[in-house]
Order: C-alpha cells, then structure tokens, then sequence
C-alpha cells in the first residue's frame, strides 16, 4: 500500500501542497479530483521523487520512501504516467516500450508479450514511429512504458486530457484493467464525470488541501459534495 502522510509542498515561499493524506491500496484507483492549481500535479511529482518535500512521509508497504530519487523508486515499483503522455516521437513504439524496461531488462520479451496483449493496437504498430500515433494510442504507449517496469503503483497525470469522448472511454476502462491486474493507481483527472466511473476511492483538492475524502460510491450518490470543490462544468466533465 502506498500512503501519503500530511505532506507539503511548493514552490520558493509558494505553498503548492499544504498538508494532503491518502492511500492507494494494490488493485484500487485512488482518484484526485481539483481545479487547475490545486496542488494535484504537485502531489504527483513529489510522490515520484521528481519534485523535493517540504514535510509529511511517503511510505510504501511501511517503508518510508519520502524524497528519494526518482530512479530508485521505479527500482521500488511506483511509476509516473506524465500528463502529455511524453512519448518520444522518433521513436518506433517498440523502442519506447523498451525504454520502460530498464529496472527489469531481463523480463524484456515477457513484458513485452503482455503490454501487447493488454495493447493490441500497440503490437500492430511496433514498427512504427510513436509520433504518427493518435493522441488516444500515445496514451496507451505511455501505459505500457509504465507497465514494462513491473510497478506497484501506477501515479497517472491527467491521462484523459486532449483526447477525443470515444478514445477518453477506452482510455478509462485500460486503468481499471491495469488496477484489476493487482496495481495500485493514483490518479489525477480533472474530468470527474469518467474518472469516477473507474475509481475506488476520491480525493478532492481545493488550493492543496484535502476537502473531500472517501468511497467513490459515495462521492457519485453525493455530487454537491464536488460541485462544492470543482465547480458544475467541471462535474460534467467540461
């Protein structure tokens, strides 16, 4: 289990994150819901060792992992799906996915076998350069660039942005599919209306603090709850 303890942070005198606590639990998504400067992303990048703590813990299965390198935590199974997707155009999407690999390189061939499984439309396309993907297959290259290193935990920014209501769906129903394999995933998504679709838990984030905490079951039967913190068009998923 992944948990975030009272944690805090920002940027210079700026305070970005003041004080957020959650669990992502293996085989449940844990869904952060919050407007535009919330401190969401913020979170997500300090979770990934990408960004430094102010205070509060990380802990993994009750090791503390706070403000550790972000190469060692992939080594520890947490992974960051970027928003934008971050694919390296160039690239064939074979290359991108082995690019993934390299905390478990010798499990290559057998995670590659089941990204394509999990990805069809990935294994059609090896060959080709992942910039000629559309945005929705760029996602799923992003998705199986994060599975090829065996994660536990899967930290997901905003996979749903710039995509297309057809391709958003399809999108949906991958992370449910990459929780129900057994991995924890936290994501970030400001398109409520499809992120509680596949969600578990919901964690709404107003000015980075936690306004709203519990059951996605009963974030849905309870929508005045989010239009407190994010507003209608952001409910209806404008």
């Amino acid at each position: 289990m992944l948990e975030i303890n009272d944690l805090h942070a920002g940027y210079g005198k700026v305070s970005a994150v003041r004080g957020i606590s959650l669990s992502v639990r293996p085989g449940s998504v844990t869904l952060v819901l919050g407007a535009n400067g919330a401190g969401k992303t913020t979170t997500l990048r300090t979770v990934a060792g990408l960004h430094p703590p102010a205070s509060g813990e990380v802990v993994l299965d009750a090791a503390r992992i706070t403000g550790m390198a972000a190469h060692k935590l992939v080594r520890k199974g947490i992974v960051l799906v970027p928003e934008g997707r971050r694919v390296f155009a160039p690239l064939t999407v074979q290359e991108n996915l082995r690019l993934g690999a390299y905390t478990a390189h010798n499990r290559t061939k057998e995670n590659l076998e089941r990204v394509y499984a999990m990805f069809p439309i990935l294994a059609e396309r090896r060959d080709g350069a992942a910039g000629l993907l559309s945005g929705g297959e760029q996602q799923m290259l992003a998705f199986g660039r994060a599975l090829m290193s065996e994660p536990r935990v899967m930290l997901l920014d905003e996979p749903s942005m710039g995509l297309a209501p057809a391709m958003v769906e399809l999108v949906a129903e991958h992370v449910r599919r990459m929780a129900d394999s057994g991995i924890g995933v936290l994501m970030v998504e400001q398109n409520a209306e499809v992120g509680l679709e596949v969600a578990d838990e919901v964690v709404v984030v107003a000015r980075g603090e936690v306004g709203y905490s519990g059951p996605a079951s009963t974030a849905r039967s309870h929508a005045s709850v989010l239009r407190a913190f994010l507003g209608e068009a952001a409910l209806a998923g404008a």
